[in-house]
């Protein structure tokens, strides 16, 4: 690990004056920054430490929810609210890494989490997210947990967050505040940037925007479940997911939404898939053509091409199970 300063924030105002350079990073419950530090994937030279500012709340707010960034993801998952009105994140938050790991771990920092692909990972491969224009070697490696949907010729990693793939079904708004004091609403929806030939620059935010709340609308009718297909049955990522929220009226499905963890460089949502299956009866033949929706450009790449045919298997018993 390399030498940093550190400072300690005590308002959102000061942190953002602090780490207004683009080698300043924000740290809070630091699950995936101190490891990218210690391997020196991540080098900033100055931490600006946010834990003790006061955005660790949650606040019912007519009718719709918000949530401070540093909420840890144990209580949200835990909280009644959102287990009673927002099953699928709290189901989601209780799939992710360890009961350690989500003691510590913030909501700001959950939505923000690199890529777990393992040539990111080691510093003597080639990997267009770590060193820009240096290759990809997991194209041709093992891409075995890697995407399959959203892809480029320069990267083909995944994003990990399985808190964020809910959120994206729920609509999620990210509120910021920025060096120079400027306050926006990102809708998740445009939060994240496919790869293209720039797969390090990630997300929107500027140099210095700090996440200060989430805002969730309010729920959706309908059911809601989150499915995740992994190798164990914990303390893993995902190979597949869904976060589903479905209403079925007189018969017929009144409203879906479906977003998918594990396929692609972000929380994936296809609204296409969810015009297919509205207005129609349930059945095994119509949750096939939304997985035909869904894969129509997949493309696998050796080690993860049996992600194509799993997507469709759990596609199918997320709606089964939404539907029955």
């Amino acid at each position: 690990m390399k030498l940093f300063d550190y400072a300690k924030a005590d308002s959102a105002e000061a942190a953002v004056r602090e780490g207004s350079t683009s080698d300043t990073k924000f740290i809070a419950g630091g699950t995936n920054l101190l490891d990218l530090m210690k391997l020196q994937i991540e080098t900033p030279a100055r931490l600006v430490d946010i834990s003790r500012l006061p955005l660790d709340q949650i606040e019912e707010i007519d009718g719709s929810v918000r949530i401070g960034a540093l909420v840890p993801n144990s209580d949200l998952a835990a909280n009644p609210i959102i287990r009673d009105r927002y099953e699928v994140l709290s189901r989601a938050l209780l799939a992710g890494a360890s009961g350690q790991l989500r003691n510590k771990a913030s909501t700001g920092g959950n939505l923000l989490q690199r890529t777990r692909c393992y040539y990111f990972y080691e510093t003597a491969a080639r990997c267009n997210k770590r060193v820009p224009g240096s290759g990809c070697d997991a194209k041709e490696g093992f891409n075995r947990i890697l995407a399959v949907l959203g892809t480029s010729e320069a990267c083909i990693a995944t994003h990990p967050s399985d808190m964020a793939v809910a959120m994206r079904a729920l609509d999620a708004t990210i509120v910021t505040l920025g060096s120079d004091g400027e306050k926006r609403r990102i809708a998740i929806g445009d939060f994240y940037r496919l790869p293209g030939d720039t797969p390090d620059v990630e997300h929107v935010l500027r140099p210095g925007e700090l996440i200060t709340h989430v805002e969730l609308p309010a729920p959706p009718k309908g059911r809601q479940t989150y499915r995740k297909v992994r190798d164990r049955a914990s303390y893993a990522f995902a190979l597949v997911s869904v976060a589903g929220i479905v209403a079925v009226e007189n018969g017929r499905i009144a409203s879906a939404r479906l977003a998918f963890g594990g396929l692609g460089p972000m929380p994936w949502r296809d609204e296409g898939v969810e015009r297919v299956l509205v207005g129609q009866a349930p059945s095994d033949a119509l949750f096939g053509e939304a997985a035909d929706m869904l894969l129509r450009e997949a493309r696998g790449f050796g080690s993860n091409d049996f992600k194509i045919p799993l997507t469709r298997r759990t596609l199918v018993a997320t709606l089964r199970e939404l539907t029955a």
